[in-house]
């Protein structure tokens, strides 16, 4: 069984009072208390994207999930997340601001048409990381197509590999069989197959000890070195290339820690020479910041010690010895359980049909643990973001390794090499804290805090001065749920603060002062300064793994070429549809609406097939600062005239005179010159000579349950402009759903279902909806999800077919 953050320190504490009790610990000391004060003062988020495909053509969308996590839990201490798109000379293209609930989000991007072919870098992080390294930082490269770019992106195989190598714990002891992690580096990608040997340096051509690469980043080998003896490390890849390397030194004294991490438990042993028998040592290990073992020594020996692991969580496992004046002597990174990862696998219930456009279903197995998932379906052919770095290799192991890793993902699929991910982590270091610094007391300095979601702080004037101790009316006007009236209060300085607000788009807040008139010399203003922001990324961009060379007139006709030609032809006529769709709905909408108010307020007498009908409760916002109706109307009701008579105004329509209506009781021009356009429900215009009602102007007044995003009191106040959440495009699924997108040519869609927040509603199991496109003959699934109460990943990525 497995236990959350929570859970996990309970269990712990008690291994740590057994073990202490039979391995005669010490009271806890500095390193102890260090770390405890880092883990509750200075939790640690990461982050993870999930995108709708791996590469992208410009004019494109990119569409994201982000997961945001404290240690291996969805993190609760961030409600924002900022998302920035860079091209490589690190000039911000696009910048999104994303609500995260319970560490999940989402949000677009629309790629610009003139984006050159190039690799692109998103970057995400929240306020609180940015306390913190920016190694942190997420940080993702994406490839965007563009068929007009005079150059082409090119994988980069020919950049110059080096390597660099690691013995285990970070010593080099004679007589002391020594484990070595060696690791390869590249601007452009490293080699696939390479090899290597080690030989004493008076003989550099005689092997002692052969390995070969177990993948694109690290290889491995054991050697058992002799005092004096300098030994030299060759590494070779397939072409020929060569790096030769020099050894560390043999050292005569010191200590080495050797560490074996299986499904069952974290052996490890502390083998030493030439060190005094006299002075304790202590072994402390931590996952994610957290102390879950520790053993003292009065005196080292080769015995191996075990740190049981069923009550530990899959991550990394720092192991560290200190001396008896808390110097760290040796430290060892190792992975908890690499073989045996807790990740609930669902096995799906599918119907599928692999024709031409045809619809598509699946079903996941109803788990009352599991609230709602990210989904995405890909044509098999299309590859995944997760292939590169996956949901588990960001929440394992980049995200706190801060380390450029060649596909880290691939250290937890099906095939995983635990020997290689054993290897990759002798190499790296763990970089969220130093105990060295800990004990110092030396911390992070902390000057940004993490506000509850949209804030803002604001100054009131008044008079030249703060408003000091002022009770100040606000008034949010919003599409979404209309006019809310909000008093607040200012302090002594004459401030106050504004959190919580979760809206999209913009939202206008109105404001006045307690008890003031509407005068216009009201001398006071509001200056509102936003607490959501982002910030500049001052770290060098990584290497992009790619080169740009000219395109040739052949490159317009290979397949990628051609894939992306159409895709952006695809793309356009699908938008041009969108657009003429919401077009439709919007003015079905407001027919609808229209149609609701005209019964509400109209009747049998004043219909007519040839009437004119204007909505202002629904419709026609720009009206509310026209100076009359009329003065509205001319210029929108044909061969309607308005002229003054000198002591009024008159009308004519069609160049006769016009019958008025107020609420439809006969009405003089001077009435309905009286009446506020922002009080005006509808007005009916009867151009013709049918009907009882002819050449007539009808005005309906609002009654008291038609509420209107402005009114007359709201008016004369000042404003400000909050900026919001920014809105996600909609991602459309059943496309062919709707008829209008029957007729499109050439459907290369990639993503054929992506829904970012799949929410289980029901008891019954719904099943999943998605369209084929042109050619697909198989799927690409993926699934992601957290148990609500464990956080226990949910997690299917997989071929449907």
């Amino acid at each position: 069984m497995k236990f959350t953050h929570k859970q996990l320190f309970g269990k712990i504490y008690f291994i740590i009072v057994l073990l202490s009790f039979i391995q005669y610990f010490s009271a806890q000391d500095k390193a102890e208390k260090a770390l405890q004060k880092f883990e509750q003062d200075y939790p640690q988020e990461k982050i993870h994207l999930l995108f709708n495909k791996d590469q992208y053509v410009a004019g494109e969308n990119l569409w994201f999930k982000c997961f945001v996590f404290e240690g291996y839990n969805r993190s609760t201490i961030s409600t924002s997340l900022f998302v920035e798109l860079y091209d490589i000379s690190k000039k911000l293209i696009d910048k999104k601001m994303v609500p995260l609930i319970k560490g999940e989000g989402n949000g677009s991007f629309l790629l610009p048409t003139n984006l050159k072919e190039d690799a692109y870098f998103i970057r995400a992080y929240t306020t609180w990381m940015t306390n913190f390294s920016e190694n942190f930082n997420y940080l993702q490269p994406i490839t965007v197509y563009n068929p007009e770019s005079p150059q082409k992106l090119k994988t980069d195989t020919e950049a110059v590999w080096s390597a660099t190598v690691y013995p285990e714990s970070g010593t080099f002891i004679d007589g002391i069989k020594t484990k070595f992690a060696v690791r390869l580096h590249s601007k452009g990608i490293t080699p696939s197959e390479w090899s290597g040997f080690v030989s004493d340096a008076e003989s550099p051509d005689v092997p002692i000890v052969k390995f070969t690469g177990f993948d694109q980043n690290v290889g491995s080998f054991s050697l058992n070195p002799k005092a004096g003896k300098n030994y030299r490390l060759t590494v070779e890849d397939t072409t020929g290339k060569k790096v030769l390397l020099n050894l560390p030194p043999v050292a005569t004294s010191g200590l080495n820690l050797q560490v074996e991490s299986t499904n069952n438990e974290v052996k490890y042993s502390i083998h030493s020479k030439n060190i005094s028998d006299n002075k304790p040592y202590k072994v402390l290990a931590t996952i994610n910041s957290q102390l879950v073992y520790k053993a003292e020594f009065k005196k080292l020996s080769d015995k191996t010690f075990i740190i049981p692991v069923e009550n530990l969580t899959n991550g990394v496992l720092q192991l560290t010895v200190f001396d008896s004046e808390e110097n760290v002597a040796a430290q060892r990174l190792c992975f908890v359980q690499a073989d045996q990862v807790n990740i609930k696998i669902p096995e799906l219930k599918s119907n599928l049909n692999t024709e031409k456009r045809a619809k598509n279903s699946f079903t996941i197995p109803k788990n009352e643990h599991y609230t709602d998932y990210s989904i995405m379906v890909l044509d098999y052919n299309a590859k995944s973001s997760e292939e590169e770095n996956s949901i588990f290799s960001s929440l394992w192991l980049t995200g706190d390794l801060g380390a450029n890793i060649f596909k880290p993902a691939q250290y937890f699929t099906k095939n995983r090499n635990s020997q290689a991910l054993d290897a990759l982590l002798i190499s790296e270091k763990w970089k969220r804290f130093n105990f060295k610094d800990l004990i110092s007391d030396r911390y992070p300095k902390i000057t940004n805090l993490s506000d509850a979601y949209i804030s803002y702080k604001a100054k009131v004037m008044l008079d030249n001065g703060p408003a000091v101790n002022k009770a100040l009316n606000l008034i949010f006007d919003s599409s979404e749920v209309g006019s809310k009236f909000y008093q607040v209060q200012t302090d002594s300085s004459g401030n106050f603060t504004l959190s919580g607000l979760q809206f999209e788009g913009n939202m206008n807040v109105s404001y006045q002062i307690e008890k003031d008139t509407k005068s216009s010399n009201n001398n006071f203003n509001v200056y509102f300064q936003p607490n959501n922001n982002f910030i500049a990324y001052k770290n060098n961009l990584p290497d992009k793994k790619y080169k740009l060379v000219q395109k040739t007139a052949e490159d317009q006709k290979t397949d990628v070429a051609i894939k992306a030609i159409n895709n952006i032809k695809f793309q356009t006529a699908f938008d041009e549809k969108v657009t003429e769709i919401e077009e439709v709905k919007i003015k079905g909408v407001l027919q609808s609406k229209t149609k609701k108010l005209e019964k509400e307020l109209v009747s049998s007498l004043f219909q007519s097939i040839d009437e004119k009908v204007f909505d202002f409760v629904n419709d026609n916002e720009n009206a509310y600062n026209a100076p009359s109706i009329l003065l509205w109307l001319q210029g929108r009701v044909a061969g309607l005239e308005v002229y003054s008579t000198g002591i009024g105004i008159n009308a004519n329509l069609r160049g006769n005179p016009i019958n008025l209506y107020l609420n439809e009781m006969p009405a003089r021009y001077e009435q309905l010159q009286a009446i506020p356009v922002s009080s005006i429900a509808m007005v009916k215009v009867f151009p013709g000579a049918m009907g009882i009602i002819k050449n007539a102007i009808a005005v309906y007044t609002r009654r008291g349950n038609m509420p209107h995003k402005h009114n007359s009191e709201v008016s004369y106040l000042k404003k400000y402009t909050l900026k919001g959440y920014d809105i996600e495009t909609k991602f459309i699924n059943l496309l062919y759903d709707e008829s209008k997108f029957k007729k499109l040519d050439n459907d290369n869609r990639e993503t054929l279902y992506w829904n970012p927040k799949y929410t289980i509603e029901s008891n019954d199991n719904q099943p999943i909806e998605f369209y084929n496109n042109d050619h697909a003959k198989s799927f690409k699934v993926i699934i992601i999800g957290f148990d609500e109460e464990t956080d226990t990943p949910f997690y299917y990525n997989d071929i449907l077919k």
